[in-house]
């Protein structure tokens, strides 16, 4: 299954590179390595055969960044950050410009993602997550289960706005555009470059999942096959709010793992004592700051990217997780039936 990583801040910049190429179990990393405490202690109806399929080490198909800048803000063309993408297809350490951009770049939201191609679907860049939608930006991890079958009506879901928005062909991006078509409620892509309540955002979710479920049903009733779980690790944001659910539609599998920390961030950025990577990083040892200066912020990642397995959280089966602007964290349940 696809990796991902989500860094979110109201106050403190983190600066690409420490969190995302210099961890010693940076998502750069990942494409070959896994690190996934807590898995079996608390899902303990998970088989190891289970965990494999869910947390695959072959993540080679592709890395999507997207970052958060108020460069077009502070020139009078929008309001507030907006998503800035790259994309490639080798792997990361192997891309001299991602190196380059990640040096030199700072921001308060970060969302980065490594593609393992799923159902067939094109080892293309325009597949890679993050996917855009206006200020906003969606990633999967998992599968819509028999996309196939549904595709097609699950595409006559969709205004007229994310149909065109589309460019990919992987159930993501599909599952993105119905999303953002329930997140508008008929106001097309002008919706997408507002603001909205997480509240509104988390309905919006759970109304298109929801709506994948039935139309799985209904493609089973018609052609008489045995229907599957669907594993839906989603993230939005809009540069200052964070939405991310783990969700899968079965009463004992698990979804792939999913982890939640608000302390890693410290230990995440030079300026800081702890990096968990120091050799070759000049962060001017005489100007640390303490370690209760960092501001507050959330990270949400498929695996722990540093081993201070104290500092993170396994995010149980078929829960949500929102931040506001303020940085405070509501949890609950899903509210999907199956």
């Amino acid at each position: 299954m696809c990796r991902w990583f989500a860094y979110i801040s109201a106050t403190e910049d983190c600066l690409l590179e420490d969190v995302l190429i210099l961890p010693e179990h940076a998502i750069a990393k990942q494409v070959h390595e896994r690190f996934l405490p807590y898995l079996f202690h608390h899902e303990p109806g998970t088989t190891k055969e289970e965990m494999s399929l869910r947390n695959s080490p072959f993540n080679l198909d592709g890395l999507g960044l997207v970052w958060y800048s108020t460069a077009r803000a502070r020139f009078g063309d929008a309001t507030g950050p907006r998503p800035v993408t790259y994309k490639i297809l080798r792997q990361p350490s192997a891309d001299p410009v991602l190196a380059s951009l990640c040096a030199h770049t700072a921001a308060r939201c970060v969302f980065a993602h490594i593609r393992a191609a799923s159902g067939g679907t094109a080892v293309a860049e325009v597949n890679n997550h993050p996917f855009a939608f206006g200020r906003h930006a969606f990633m999967h991890n998992g599968a819509v289960a028999h996309f196939a079958r549904v595709q097609r009506a699950l595409a006559l879901e969709l205004d007229d706005a994310a149909h065109a928005h589309v460019a990919g062909t992987t159930d993501s991006e599909a599952l993105a555009a119905l999303f953002f078509t329930r997140l508008a409620r008929g106001r097309g892509a002008a919706a997408w470059e507002e603001q909205h309540p997480l509240e509104e955002l988390r309905a919006a979710l759970e109304g298109a999942v929801r709506r994948v479920l039935e139309l799985q049903a209904e493609a089973a009733a018609r052609a008489g096959f045995a229907l599957e779980p669907s594993s839906l690790n989603v993230a939005v944001t809009d540069g200052e709010q964070l939405l991310a659910i783990r969700f899968r539609n079965h009463a004992t599998q698990h979804p792939p793992s999913l982890y939640l920390s608000t302390r890693a961030g410290v230990a995440l950025n030079r300026k800081f004592p702890g990096h968990p990577d120091v050799e070759g990083v000049d962060n001017g040892s005489q100007n640390l700051k303490a370690a209760d200066e960092h501001g507050d912020h959330v990270i949400v990642a498929s695996e722990p990217t540093t081993f201070r397995k104290e500092d993170w959280e396994l995010i149980p089966k078929n829960e949500y997780v929102m931040v506001g602007r303020d940085m405070q964290i509501s949890r609950g349940k899903v509210s999907v039936a199956f």
